[in-house]
């Protein structure tokens, strides 16, 4: 096979007027390849004989979380679109992990970085922006994201990054080793390597469109089921097909949920949809944490329960195969959020009936007592052996 030596050149040379964004790109890239990919773990349940569970481990990537997939993509999509050059200010709306990330790669190739986020977005997020030297715009009204991150962007003469509307399009999703198809890799010499179900929360949209536009890509029976929290339009937006869906109260779980239908959300390539309660979701996070021994995050409780409610189903039928979703980040940056008492307490979210519920059917085997909004995909051309 013939290769190619790199081209030697001088940024500084009148004839070479990219070398700051090709060093820029090398230096993501050369990153990319120092990282391991992230371990996919089995759960063994006893109870679920018959039904493998997997979990994508995203929390063990260099900034503590599935959007550093997201991160890198998007850096190398603005640097290969023009959009960011040396010194140019990157501007993003984020409820927090997104913007850590990003933080980390402006840190790396050597631009400023600025995170429009809500008031509300935990200290310990805040900490890790800072941590790799970028600065946090924090604003009390949430539905104001979009549009002050917009505007700072503008009064900076920087680029809005806006990962709620390219995060769809900056990922290639036939492969080039994507969160898809490393799952399938990953799962090649497992007993059941074609999982009936990958389960998938919602924040940008952007890995569910990734991983629902593989799935057809490679036409694999695997279908897609979307996790969606209580205060979230992605949900009503699947259930009527009309994003002109809002919804007016923030989410409380962070990283998932979004007061609209972002344009990175794909319904056509979701197989199905649920709307995990709050409290829900708080109680999955603290099962899967003991099973785990290791705190993980309260979105990594949004999935956990929507991928428990399919294993009950596939149970009552006697229906053998996989399952599996992803850990989105670890529960050390919620210690005092969702693992403190006195802050559920004052939200009025009461988890132990739920755990209670979920402890028992992975004990037991015994269906899952819990009751969600679950809608079913009319347009997919898969037909569900459970719903």
């Amino acid at each position: 096979m013939q290769t190619f030596p790199f081209r030697q050149h001088n940024p500084a040379g009148p004839a070479y007027r990219r070398g700051w964004v090709d060093e820029a790109v090398a230096a993501i890239e050369a990153d990319q390849c120092r990282t391991a990919d992230t371990h996919l773990i089995r759960l063994i349940v006893p109870a679920l004989s018959g039904i493998d569970i997997y979990l994508k481990d995203e929390s063990t990537h260099p900034t503590g979380s599935l959007k550093h997939r997201l991160a890198r993509s998007l850096f190398l999509y603005a640097l290969c679109n023009g959009h960011i050059r040396e010194g140019t200010p990157v501007v993003e709306a984020s409820s927090g992990s997104t913007a850590v990330s990003e933080a980390y790669f402006a840190q790396m190739i050597g631009v400023p970085f600025y995170a429009v986020m809500p008031r509300t977005t935990s200290a310990e997020k805040i900490a890790a922006i800072e941590h790799y030297g970028g600065n946090c715009h924090l604003i009390d009204d949430g539905r104001a994201l979009y549009a002050e991150a917009a505007a700072l962007a503008a009064r900076l003469n920087g680029h809005y990054m806006d990962q709620f509307t390219f995060a769809e399009r900056a990922t290639d999703w036939r492969g080039n080793n994507n969160i898809a198809e490393s799952i399938f890799t990953q799962l090649q010499g497992e007993p059941r390597p074609l999982p009936d179900w990958i389960v998938m929360g919602a924040g940008t949209g952007g890995t569910s469109a990734t991983i629902g536009r593989y799935l057809r890509y490679r036409q694999y029976p695997t279908r897609l089921c979307v996790a969606d929290v209580e205060h979230s339009a992605f949900f009503d937006c699947f259930r009527t097909q009309d994003r002109s869906h809002v919804c007016e109260r923030p989410s409380l779980i962070e990283g998932v949920g979004r007061p609209r239908c972002e344009p990175s959300f794909v319904p056509g390539v979701v197989d199905r949809m649920m709307k995990i309660p709050d409290a829900a979701t708080v109680a999955a996070m603290n099962v899967l944490s003991r099973r785990l021994r290791r705190a993980v995050g309260g979105s990594t409780g949004t999935n956990f329960l929507a991928l428990c409610r399919l294993a009950s189903e596939m149970r009552k039928v006697n229906l053998a195969g996989s399952l599996v979703t992803l850990i989105c980040d670890s529960g050390e940056r919620y210690r005092q959020t969702y693992y403190e008492p006195a802050w559920l307490a004052a939200r009025g979210l009461d988890p132990a009936p739920f755990e209670k519920a979920l402890s028992s059917f992975l004990a037991t085997g015994e269906p899952l007592a819990l009751d969600v909004d679950d809608v079913v995909n009319p347009q997919s051309v898969r037909t569900s052996a459970v719903s």
